[in-house]
């Protein structure tokens, strides 16, 4: 090899490595949570975010010109669930199933765009877990059972020594499923983001915490869930949560946004079938709030209140949608009518109770129960933006 290739190749590899030096480190986001972070939000209803004048822009970001979700090329995902990892570039399908998305692809799609940069996303969830006890972690200590359960627990004839002992093998598994499976990622973030150079290193660049139904719905780990203050174990854990999880991760100030749970909206405007259950869900959202104000999360934890990206719209029309049923079913109760009969009644009353636009809304709009977000793509796409704005706000300020 003559001398004047040596010297050109040796400019060639200095320049190279100039451009690595010049590269800001991977920017990786964390998401955390149990079945409204899986997503169950079904593609079919992205038409509906196209009908409403607010929304329409974020579902052009969403899907390209021939209607089908777009694939970010800069954003890359590793997804870990019941169904076992999924990774790729992403896109819609990263949701509960192949058919569905979370908020990792809007959050995805407005983190990209704000940095302008590759990303990488690393998710973990999985449906009905717990924080107290299914992602509980070590600091928090073990579970402990309060009186008023031991004691039905005795009433009931049971085991309680069995009861302790299958709890404790419960406590904190998903937890350590997380922590194992974002270690694996970030020792080999080339499985999941080939073009990745790692002389440019990585940065953890915020976690978002999304999970609680299975906690606000249960009443034998908070018996007081229906008074201020009956939540408050749950806000106790989630704190410790934040700081083992930064502790594993070597993250002192690890950013960390919390999904405030707000299936339902704001508690102010349930409807009066709602009204049964507005106290505890107020008292669980103040609790899961309340860790962002603890004076050691100042300016690194923040909230994102999902409730007010609820569609209103959707509850009044599913309202009035059950009460249609429900007088159809009492009208024709003393008739024997065939299926057919029975649709053909339906669809009369419906005529005459929609504008063709709100059945639109109810057909396009809704693809699961309440406790999913309604399985709606214009919440779960206005949450996932929620997110990744703030986190971005965090990191500017």
């Amino acid at each position: 090899m003559n001398r004047r290739l040596l010297i050109v190749m040796a400019i060639l590899s200095l320049g190279a490595g100039k451009v690595v030096a010049e590269q800001e480190p991977l920017k990786v986001y964390i998401l955390v949570g149990q079945s409204n972070m899986q997503g169950h939000a079904q593609i079919r209803t992205f038409e509906h975010i196209g009908m409403d004048p607010k929304t329409a822009p974020l579902l052009l970001e969403m899907q390209g010109e021939d209607g089908m979700p777009k694939v970010c090329d800069r954003v890359w995902i590793s997804y870990l669930s019941s169904g076992g990892e999924k990774q790729g570039r992403l896109s819609a399908g990263f949701g509960a199933d192949s058919n569905k998305i979370g908020p990792e692809f809007t959050f995805g799609i407005t983190m990209q765009k704000i940095l302008d940069e590759p990303i990488l996303i690393i998710k973990t969830a999985w449906g009905g877990k717990s924080l107290h006890t299914d992602f509980r972690p070590p600091s928090a200590g073990p579970y402990q059972f309060n009186e008023t359960q031991i004691e039905q627990f005795t009433k009931q004839g049971k085991d309680l020594e069995a009861i302790k002992a299958d709890k404790l093998i419960a406590t904190g598994h998903y937890y350590r499923q997380t922590i194992d499976h974002v270690k694996k990622v970030l020792a080999d973030i080339k499985q999941v983001y080939p073009d990745y150079d790692p002389r440019q290193g990585y940065d953890l660049a915020g976690l978002v915490w999304f999970q609680g139904w299975n906690d606000m719905v249960d009443r034998g780990t908070y018996p007081t869930r229906d008074q201020p203050g009956g939540y408050d174990q749950y806000s106790e854990v989630l704190a410790h949560f934040i700081r083992d999880v930064r502790k594993e991760l070597s993250s002192e100030t690890l950013p960390v946004v919390i999904g405030v749970m707000g299936a339902g909206g704001p508690v102010e405007q349930y409807l009066p079938d709602q009204q049964r259950y507005a106290s505890t869900h107020r008292n669980f959202r103040i609790a899961m709030a309340k860790v962002a104000g603890l004076p050691e999360f100042e300016g690194n934890v923040a909230n994102v209140l999902t409730e007010a990206y609820w569609d209103q719209e959707l509850t009044r029309l599913r309202a009035r949608e059950a009460a249609i049923k429900q007088k159809l079913k009492q009208s024709l109760s003393d008739r024997e009518l065939s299926r057919e009969e029975s649709k053909a009644a339906e669809e009369e009353a419906f005529a005459e109770a929609f504008t063709d636009r709100e059945r639109k809304v109810l057909e396009t709009g809704v693809s699961n129960a309440e406790f999913h977000y309604l399985g709606s793509a214009k919440i779960m796409a206005q949450i996932g933006k929620g997110f990744a704005e703030a986190l971005a706000d965090m990191k500017t300020n």
